[in-house]
């Protein structure tokens, strides 16, 4: 055997062992509405540390993918390779079926609770002492009321405050069209910036100082108000209110394309467990398991009908 031959088939050995050696690497990106950063973050760590466990020679990263929740399906639609999506409205998932064939007609019916492992209804947080006396959906229509929250055109959060103070107007008023189209107009009228999503609402109210009332998921208020102060800011829930779904799937030409069908239906799995239900819980979401008690949870309001 010649010195050059020989170094030539003692480097494909080394390099077949260091292949052999490797560990795979598993990425899944998961694409969310705005206002779910922080809580995917505390889901994540726990569930890459399980699968790492149980799976020693592939090593699981999840990525995300944050805005409004119809800008990031339409993204998908336009070429976003989201492995998983975890959506605050059930027409937004709907549309990967409906526009792009990405997910089975039939992708509620895949997990429990029709594919919603968390919800939430509609809060108000307005500055200390509530200066302006807000309480409930007629009292934003009044003069001289500044509201914040997201463009129902680009955002779930938007889209669900539209309905909630549509709904909440019909049933004041007896459901009397031209009576509810009338608060319904007075209350756009009162909004002092339309943010394309959630947390730049959150930002224009809380940092920017502008509004008397941010309007957005009980779960963000409750938040916001934590992290930038409890003597800053007052929570108020609405006694007529909306359910707020917050559905999830993997989405299948994606997965299947990324090779990454396993590690997203388990992470989808993962977050109805126990562990990942007490997560969501600490972040003021409301679960449909009455054993996870992440402590948030139990300073909700029960008696808004939503």
């Amino acid at each position: 055997m010649t010195r050059s031959v020989s170094k030539k088939w003692l480097g494909g050995i080394a390099l077949s062992l260091s292949l052999a050696g490797a560990a795979q690497a598993t990425e899944l990106l998961n694409s969310s509405y705005d206002v779910s950063r922080e809580l995917f973050v505390a889901l994540n760590a726990p569930f890459e540390q399980q699968w790492d466990a149980a799976h020693p020679d592939d090593k699981l990263t999840i990525k995300q993918s944050h805005a409004g929740s119809s800008k990031q399906a339409l993204a998908i639609l336009q070429g976003l390779r989201a492995d998983v999506v975890t959506y605050n409205q059930v027409t937004d998932v709907q549309m990967l079926h409906d526009k792009g064939n990405l997910i089975p007609a039939d992708w509620q019916s895949r997990l429990p609770n029709s594919s919603s492992p968390f919800y939430s209804t509609m809060a108000f947080l307005v500055r200390k002492g509530n200066p302006k006396q807000i309480h409930d959906w007629a009292d934003l229509a009044s003069d001289n009321v500044k509201l914040i929250f997201p463009n129902p055109k680009t955002s779930g959060n938007g889209r669900y405050t539209y309905l909630a103070a549509w709904g909440a107007a019909d049933q004041a008023d007896g459901k009397d069209k031209a009576k509810t189209e009338a608060f319904m107009t007075k209350f756009l009228k009162n909004v002092e910036v339309f943010d394309t999503g959630g947390r730049g609402a959150t930002t224009t109210f809380a940092e920017r100082g502008l509004g008397d009332v941010l309007i957005s998921f009980e779960s963000e208020v409750n938040n916001i108000r934590n992290q930038y102060g409890k003597d800053q800011y007052e929570v108020i829930v609405p006694k007529t209110n909306i359910l707020a779904e917050f559905p999830v799937a993997w989405v299948d030409k994606n997965v299947e394309h990324n090779g990454t069908a396993e590690a997203a239906k388990a992470y989808l799995n993962y977050l109805y467990t126990p562990q990942a239900q007490k997560i969501i819980t600490s972040f003021y979401y409301r679960v449909n398991n009455p054993a996870a008690d992440g402590g948030a949870e139990r300073s909700l309001p029960t008696d808004c009908a939503v």
